[in-house]
């Protein structure tokens, strides 16, 4: 299933090419509350030719064999956090976007991802656009001790890398507004007509897609290889973390796992914990002390204490914000 419109659903058949027709499709009351999202592998009946007019019914849900999920709120307590939201299931991959410069790169969102891309069993890939306009080094530092992998994008850059990565799979791209995540989108599909936004004056961009959508790849020079697929979702302004548990949370920070093994049974990991080794790990510098900041952030936030909407800008740290 590649898109979601008003209660109905657009499909592909197994092994449709380029120019197969898609089809339309509508949910059977059989379902119940079970929700179909882009991505989910579905059983169709009825017309299924993909003519004008012709409609379909899903009938099934496959198993899904990965699910990314995010809320508007940290906080499981508030209506935003009970409210979980599947972004799209069976991906392979998470492509996190980020800019480099305009609007400036925030760590902290890009931590979020990281955590739910974890959480879902899914690889990272760190996405950097608009590297014409700033380096990646305080980035990448910043990440050191992950060996995340990352690629550059420059407005005509080749992107043979990036297309290299996403063959055979199926990808997802997420990023705030105005880091250029359908320009890139646009440039890795020439048909898909995403909508292209500005930056505004003050570093934030408008939201210029309003709903996730897969696209297929075009077919690369060898004809026998998969392209793969991307799902373009909106922009997004916070990745709420409420459906992730607190130990699974501290799994999409892998540099301090390995410290958790010497704290005291049940550690809260907190700051204000005298006997957590997080702080003697960060201290005999096997960890960035911002990597251990944006945890106990995140770990704060679940408690309620902060907004996720909001950035967290510190002034001496330029890449703080979430």
């Amino acid at each position: 299933m590649i898109a979601v419109d008003r209660g109905r659903y657009t499909c592909v058949l197994p092994d449709a090419g380029p120019e197969t027709p898609v089809v339309t499709a509508m949910r059977a009351r059989e379902l119940g509350r079970k929700s179909v999202v882009v991505g989910d592998r579905v059983g169709l009946v009825g017309d299924t030719s993909g003519a004008s007019g012709a409609l379909a019914r899903i009938v099934r849900i496959a198993e899904r064999r990965s699910v990314l999920r995010r809320t508007a709120d940290d906080d499981e307590t508030t209506a935003e956090g009970r409210l979980e939201r599947v972004v799209v299931a069976n991906a392979d991959q998470l492509v996190i976007v980020s800019a480099l410069a305009d609007p400036p790169p925030r760590t902290g969102f890009i931590d979020r991802c990281l955590v739910a891309a974890y959480d879902a069993d899914i690889e990272p890939l760190l996405c950097l656009t608009k590297a014409d306009l700033a380096g990646p080094e305080a980035v990448l530092g910043y990440y050191t001790e992950l060996e995340l992998p990352y690629v550059l994008i420059r407005p005509e850059s080749d992107l043979a890398e990036l297309r290299a990565l996403l063959a055979g799979r199926i990808s997802v791209l997420v990023g705030h507004s105005g880091v250029g995540k359908s320009t890139l989108v646009n440039r890795l599909c020439p048909d898909a007509e995403r909508a292209v936004g500005t930056v505004s004056a003050i570093g934030r961009g408008r939201h210029t897609s309003t709903s996730a959508v897969a696209l297929r790849l075009p077919p690369p020079p060898d004809p026998a290889g998969d392209p793969g697929w991307i799902v373009d979702t909106p922009g997004v302004r916070s990745f709420g973390l409420a459906h992730v548990s607190a130990e699974s949370l501290l799994h999409g920070f892998p540099d301090l796992v390995e410290a958790t093994v010497d704290c005291p049974a049940n550690c809260p990991h907190t700051a204000d914990e005298a006997d957590c080794a997080l702080d003697a790990w960060v201290a005999a510098g096997k960890a960035d002390p911002r990597r251990l900041a944006s945890y106990r952030r995140l770990l704060a936030s679940r408690s309620g204490e902060g907004d996720p909407r909001e950035p967290e800008r510190n002034p001496g740290d330029p890449l703080a914000g979430s």
